[in-house]
């Protein structure tokens, strides 16, 4: 029955589903279930439109009782609503084609937003939704909390607003809510008060408080947190009863010589990650670890080091990257540092088949100590003569299920991630369970911090100027924007915009190329390889390079709209600049005007460098606010529900309970066998199977 089509929904035909399919990932009952609003609005707090004042933040809802597009120079829409108290005009400078469609006169709609006067009460491009005060939901709609859905202009068009998902939802929850069944003892739920999974999903959709849409949001909130827990635990246990390691001491001649060459001294938090990397090779255990830090933090050296350890055990190691052009940068800077100690070869997608099949050959004969490569070395051609090290670099990059095919071609093989991306502790415990933690905090002495200024864009001259006493000076530059292209939808300066300008007006003289992500891998490659070479001199591009190769003459990076990245995005972008000797700079660039929270992002970005620091108050940032659970982004799994901010008592919650029920079983092996065959146990049947294999992948 859940698994039932959206077509099996009255009113959803054929296209309408093809359309929630493509811009809602909704194809079954289910998905419509589970598709939980993005925020609710509060009808019995709403302002009667005559006690609104300018400069109030309010919500107002009113009929519509005029739609007209006025203004000589530059158009605009106004749209004047009623609530028999006053009236008041909503705004709209953009999208001006695509609003006027919307708002027809007679219609009931909330505006909101701050209040300003210009010839009458207005409020500037508000939030909006719509109330359709005759449909079967009409008893949430008056002095009560009304749930509002994320939706597109395409879906808006088939009648897949607010008030449309409303309306589909209701009567998937009349007719299907008696077939979700609750497979979570009550004896685990009640110590969190959590509801039952009908009346939470109830719940989401229709609260009859704040209170209880929260208690529903911890309850789906839990249902991931307490899987994916379930899912580390099993993993850990396994690990320990199967993969017990032939004991084999490591000669560390070669690792002592290799330490000794260095022209620097590692950093105690360096020496440090050694040590508890030894430790773990030379446990009888497979070693899972994480090892964090920022960009320029010397955790590559501590790589090397790990592999010269693995070959004292006569092991061969495999270094993983996300792309060819990072494989390459990896292969090219170990084969400089280590390549005197130990037989290295580079096995990328792009390796000519010739070269693979013989490079098979080579590794599956032992013939290399070290193999560097992109998702190639998951391949089932790729076979070790005895596989004893896996490194893979950026670990956010790559899902459970890869990290795992690499892994099944050693027998005992330890396990190193690595990421540039510090990890607050409550996502380290939801995401990294399985793995141990090794933090380096502190910097190289001979690296030179990032100088980061912030400036609005009414100095943006300034800034151009600047850069281009940098150029002059044989340096190169990242510019940065968020959009690839122009769009109706928000007025924001696009990279494509923003090359032409400067390729041809600002900066005429110079070598200015774009790289963006909808271009082909090896057009992007070829790109990013030029302006390695010094063949470019400024590259606009989005955030395609937020992980990206070293290039050291690379000293400025602006990044312009700010405001509208996140905290931890932005420190990454920075991150791509101070690579070499010369002082680096990053240059934040945002509208004069802009919100409390966009300027203590920036305000926090240029007040420190520490990553470990701006990792945290991201996680404040991003969790506060939303009444529904974030989406984490880029970290390997996704949550639809779980705040790792506020929901930390019930991380540590989840993984109490997994690990209990995990120690209780008896046949760990055939249970481990049945997770990788896609045959959960039954005790997880309440979540449903789209998200299971989200959460792996």
């Amino acid at each position: 029955m859940l698994d039932d089509p959206v077509t099996a929904v009255k009113g959803i035909g054929p296209k309408k589903a093809q359309l929630l399919r493509q811009e809602a990932g909704i194809e079954s009952v289910e998905d419509l279930l589970y598709y939980v609003p993005r925020k609710y609005v509060d009808r019995s707090s709403f302002k009667l439109i005559k006690d609104c004042f300018v400069n109030d933040v309010v919500s107002v809802s009113g009929t519509i009782s005029a739609a007209v597009v006025a203004g000589r120079r530059k158009k605009y829409l106004e749209v004047e609503i009623t609530d028999g108290t006053d009236t008041l005009a909503g705004v709209f400078f953009a999208g001006i084609r695509y609003f006027v469609k919307i708002f027809t006169v007679g219609e009931s709609v909330i505006f909101s937003g701050k209040i300003n006067f210009y010839k009458k009460k207005q409020i500037v491009h508000p939030d909006f939704d719509f109330i359709d005060e005759g449909s079967t939901v009409q008893s949430i709609n008056t002095g009560r909390i009304i749930p509002l859905y994320r939706s597109t202009e395409l879906l808006k068009s088939s009648g897949f607003d607010s008030r449309g998902f409303r309306r589909a939802v209701k009567i998937v929850l009349d007719r299907y809510l008696t077939h979700v069944e609750e497979t979570i003892p009550p004896e685990v739920l009640k110590p969190h008060s959590l509801p039952g999974i009908r009346e939470a999903l109830y719940a989401v959709h229709f609260p009859d408080s704040f209170e209880q849409a929260d208690a529903a949001r911890k309850r789906l909130a839990f249902n991931e947190i307490f899987f994916h827990q379930y899912y580390l635990s099993l993993s850990r246990r396994y690990a320990r009863e199967t993969g017990r390691k032939r004991q084999i001491t490591i000669d560390d001649a070669v690792y002592r010589r290799f330490i000794s060459s260095l022209p620097f001294t590692l950093t105690a938090d360096q020496g440090s990650a050694i040590d508890d990397i030894r430790n773990g090779i030379e446990s009888p255990y497979p070693m899972n670890r994480l090892l964090q830090g920022d960009v320029g933090s010397g955790k590559t050296i501590v790589a090397m080091a790990a592999v010269l350890l693995s070959c004292g055990r006569r092991k061969q190691s495999a270094f993983m990257a996300p792309t060819e052009i990072l494989a390459l940068q990896h292969y090219s800077y170990f084969k400089k540092i280590v390549g005197s100690y130990i037989r290295l070869i580079l096995l990328t997608g792009g390796t000519p088949r010739a070269e693979k099949i013989k490079a098979y050959e080579s590794i599956a004969s032992g013939e290399f100590d070290l193999v560097i490569g992109t998702h190639a070395l998951i391949q089932e051609e790729v076979r070790f003569k005895d596989l004893g090290l896996i490194i893979i670099d950026e670990q956010h990059r790559f899902g459970v299920e890869q990290r795992s095919a690499l892994r099944g071609k050693g027998e005992d093989a330890d396990l190193l991630v690595m990421s540039a991306t510090p990890i607050p502790r409550s996502l380290s415990l939801t995401l990294y369970g399985d793995l141990n933690v090794t933090s380096i905090r502190s910097m190289p002495l001979n690296r030179l911090p990032v100088k980061t200024m912030a400036f609005p864009e009414s100095r943006l001259s300034g800034v151009y100027n600047s850069l281009e006493k940098y150029l002059s000076q044989g340096r190169q530059a990242y510019y940065v924007l968020p959009l690839i292209e122009d769009s109706d939808k928000v007025d924001l300066k696009s990279a494509i915009q923003v090359y032409e300008d400067l390729k041809t007006r600002v900066f005429p003289g110079c070598r200015v190329e774009l790289l963006h992500g909808r271009m082909k891998q090896e057009d992007k490659d070829s790109v990013m390889k030029r302006f390695y070479g010094g063949d470019i001199d400024i590259l606009v591009c989005t955030t395609v390079i937020e992980v990206g190769i070293d290039v050291p003459n690379a000293t400025i990076i602006v990044v312009e709209h700010a405001e509208r990245f996140g905290l931890a995005q932005l420190h990454q972008l920075r991150g791509r600049v101070g690579r070499g000797t010369e002082q680096s700079f990053c240059i934040l660039i945002s509208p004069d005007d802009i919100s409390d929270e966009s300027s203590i992002r920036i305000k926090t970005l240029v007040s420190t460098n520490d990553g470990f620091t701006i990792a945290e108050e991201d996680l404040k940032q991003r969790g506060a606010g939303e009444l529904i659970g974030t989406k984490q982004h880029g970290h390997g799994a996704t949550f639809e529900f779980a705040d790792l901010l506020l929901d930390i008592d019930l991380i540590l919650y989840g993984r109490d309970v997994a690990e209990r029920l995990v120690a209780e079983i008896q046949n760990i092996a055939e249970i481990w066998e049945r997770f990788k065959n896609k045959k959960y146990s039954p005790l997880l049947a309440g979540i449903r199977n789209k998200k299971l294999l989200s959460i792996l992948s």
